[in-house]
Parts: C-alpha cells; structure tokens; sequence
C-alpha cells in the first residue's frame, strides 16, 4: 500500500464525523499543514516529473483514436492506480479519427529545392502522384478572404499570416484562424491545396501541426503547414517571381471511427456528497513529438497537486482528475465526459494545458462574487510569485461540463512566452521542461487546489 493509501486510509473514519464538524474551511492548523506541502513542492516534488518523464519514454506520441492513445489510458490508470488514487476508471467513447502519411513538398520552379511541411489534421489526400500547380500568396487571413470567388481555380494557395510572441498566448488567438479554417476559406475560392505558414513563434525547421476543419459544403482540400523557416523562403520566391510551382505529396487516411476514451481517478473526501473539484488536461497528443508540454505536463502538474493535498490531510471535497482522451483532434474527451456526467453538479475546474513554464498570474470566475475566497487564493500563492488579477478565468478545453454548468472556474496561467515554439511540433519532448519551473506549477496548484477542495460553501460565480 502507498503513502498516500495508507493516509487515505486512516482518515476514513472522518466520514462518520457529524456533518457539521465536516463542513467548515481549512483551520488554522490544517492551513499551515497544507501550506508546508506546497512549500515542500517547489523545493523538492518528484511526482510530476516521474509522471511525465514515464510517459513520454513507456508511451510517447499519443494521437487521438489510436492504438498509443490507448496504451496511453493503460499506462495512465496503473500510474493513478499505484499512486493511491481511488475509482480509477476508463470512460470510453467513439471518435473520427485521421492519421498522416507521406508529406512532401518541392518547389519546380523557378527555384528548386524542397521544402519542410507536416500535413494538418483533417486534410485531404493529394492523388498518389501528388499536386503540381502555381502557388498564389496571401499575406494574411484576411487578404484571402477578399480574393474573388473561383480566383484560386485550380492553384495551391499560401497563407502567410504570421503568430505573435505573447506571455499570455493571445496571439494564438489572433493566428490560429490561417490553421482552424484557412484551407476551407481557400477551397471556397477553387483553391485545389493550401499551405500555411506555421502557427507558431519559432524560427526552427520544425512545422506546427494541428487540426483544420472544412465548412458544410466545402469539399476538403490537401492542407499542410510550412516550418517558419520554409515560409520565410517562398515569401522570397514570390517576391521575385509571379510563377512559382509546387510538387505537393500528402497521403493521409480517414480511419472512421475509432475507440478513444477519458480516464479519471480521485481522492475521496470527507464528505462526498458535496460537489467534487475537478482537476483536467489532455492525455493525448500530436504524433510528431512525444507530447512532453502538451499536454503530458499538464497531466502531471494536476495529478502531483492532488496526491500533495491528500497527503496533508483528507481533504473536504472529493478532488477527481480528469485525463481527457482525443482533445487534440476536437475535443471529443472533453465533450464526452460532459455529456455523460450532465447531471453530476461541481463546485469549481481547473485545467493545466500550456506547457510547463512557471505560473505568473491567478484568475477566477467569481472576484466579484465570491471575493473572500479570490482574495484568499492570491494571497495564499503570493510567495510563489504569482500575481492575482480580476480579469475573468478563461475556460479549459477540456472542462466542458464546467462550462455548461456555468460554475467555478480557476486558471492558473502559465507563462506562455515560449510555448508556440515548441507546440505541435517534432520539439516537444521532455528535455524541454525545466524541473525548477514544473515544480512551482505542482506547488502552486497544490496550494489552490487544497483551499478550494477544503471550501465548505458554494463557489457563487454571479
């Protein structure tokens, strides 16, 4: 039995405590309890990084709807299953899922030489002889959408629309559109393929996949993205020709439905008729890298915080963590798990989903509403250099049941100046989380998550 089994354990007996001893916040002594095991976190905490760095070696790339996805789950509910965690479960549900193929790309002429590309998900397939057409440059999302209907007729067309470097990652916000729906916008204009500059923030070889999606009545086209690098290169060519051609060779396949699913487990609480916490992140990832930052770390960050508030002390609430399946490719986990616990209430989410690098800022859903307990959660994670803010929570990918219940909501927001270089990328492996930063992620979760799991009344968020 471990550690954290036999603590559990041994603070069963609190079940048959009179409800009213159950119900109340952390007290004062608890509070110091619980704030020595953040403190022991960010010096010394291994459980993330065991998590994450066994993952990525015994498992590695874990694309939605496939066989690694799945050993991923395995992989996932024996780790939870011998850190302690209780009602380890698998939640499946069924997914469309597209698997790459060969991806090629060779500029004819006036200037041959290849290029460095990954197909995006969704894309078409380009017939087994490839695409050889005229490329048609766009500067920007924009510019595309005001060419003439049918102008692109026949060509492939390239989006040149450039992501930003942003500490809170809004400039993904601003570029994703040229991946999320720019190779639909180009086949509405006769466009037969498009490429892309990479949404991402790098200057390495190394090209940003991601998923793309066609409107109703577009017939999907091939789609790839550039590396950085490459799109800087035919920027130059089209500058200095109006004729330059493309030899592009994707064969990716459509696989149909397949079997994805969520895994969950948790930390039972004193009294677990409240409303549980629910700690989320992805557990699948890309195919290219091994899915260190994403969302591997997440995983770790979320399932460390728990065992460290278990381990100081039975919390309140039942404290469960969500690994979603299949959210790289339309968070299909996510939504599935929402539907199926619709009738199951929560009392607060968080999700961790933005690498690894060190937590600079608090947000909530209910500053206004529930300001006693906002304020107490800045102060509490002050000392590890996070600042509060009264900008509302963002809502995680994953925590759709969150989001339809319209309750609790805690973003702790990861600084994010670096993350678009690594994103979807063949770059995302575990050398590129420093342990020093992971470590102040678990303590601050660890800290939050222990007040909010301790909350005896409701998170009011309006």
């Amino acid at each position: 039995m471990t550690k954290l089994s036999l603590l559990l354990a041994s603070a069963a007996a609190l079940l048959a405590a009179p409800l009213s001893a159950q119900t109340s916040s952390l007290n004062a002594a608890d509070g110091d309890r619980l704030a020595s095991m953040a403190d022991k976190a960010l010096e010394s905490d291994s459980i993330a990084w065991d998590f994450v760095e066994g993952l990525t070696t015994e498992v590695g790339p874990r694309q939605s709807g496939t066989e690694a996805e799945q050993r991923a789950r395995d992989w996932a509910k024996k780790w939870l299953t011998a850190q302690g965690f209780a009602h380890v479960t698998e939640e499946p549900f069924m997914m469309d899922t597209w698997v790459r193929g060969e991806e090629k790309a060779q500029v004819l002429s006036p200037f041959p030489q290849p290029l460095t590309l990954v197909a995006l998900g969704n894309s078409a397939a380009t017939p087994a002889e490839g695409i050889k057409a005229q490329v048609v440059g766009f500067d920007s999302y924009a510019a595309l959408a005001d060419a003439p209907e049918g102008s692109l007729k026949g060509k492939i067309a390239f989006i040149n629309h450039h992501m930003k470097r942003t500490q809170d990652g809004s400039g993904y916000g601003f570029a994703g559109p040229v991946r999320w729906t720019g190779p639909s916008l180009a086949a509405s204009k006769g466009a037969i393929a498009v490429v892309i500059r990479s949404v991402g923030t790098d200057s390495h070889r190394t090209p940003h996949t991601g998923g793309t999606t066609f409107a109703e009545g577009v017939k999907p086209i091939p789609a790839a993205a550039l590396s950085n690098p490459d799109a800087d290169n035919l920027v130059r060519m089209l500058e200095r020709s109006d004729d330059v051609k493309l030899h592009l060779l994707l064969t990716p396949r459509n696989l149909g439905q397949t079997r994805s699913g969520n895994v969950t487990g948790e930390i039972v609480g004193r009294d677990p008729s409240l409303p549980p916490v629910l700690l989320a992140c992805h557990l699948d990832s890309w195919d290219l890298g091994t899915g260190a930052i994403d969302d591997g770390a997440g995983c770790a960050i979320a399932a460390a915080a728990a065992s460290h508030v278990a381990e100081a002390g039975q919390p309140l609430r039942t404290i469960r963590v969500l690994f979603a399946g299949a959210e790289e490719t339309g968070v299909w986990g996510g939504k599935a798990y929402a539907k199926a616990h619709a009738d199951e209430p929560f009392a607060v989410g968080l999700e961790s989903d933005f690498g690894a690098d060190r937590i600079w800022q608090l947000r909530t859903n209910f500053s206004d509403s529930n300001a006693e307990l906002h304020k107490k959660l800045v102060r509490a994670v002050e000392r590890f250099s996070v600042e509060g803010s009264n900008r509302e929570a963002g809502s995680g990918e994953d925590l759709t049941v969150i989001n339809q219940q319209k309750t609790g909501h805690v973003d702790l927001a990861q600084d994010g100046t670096h993350y678009f270089d690594l994103h979807h990328t063949p770059d995302d492996t575990l050398d590129k989380i420093d342990p020093a930063q992971l470590r102040q992620n678990v303590a601050v979760w660890t800290q939050v998550v222990g007040i909010l799991s301790n909350e005896a009344g409701p998170i009011k968020t309006q």
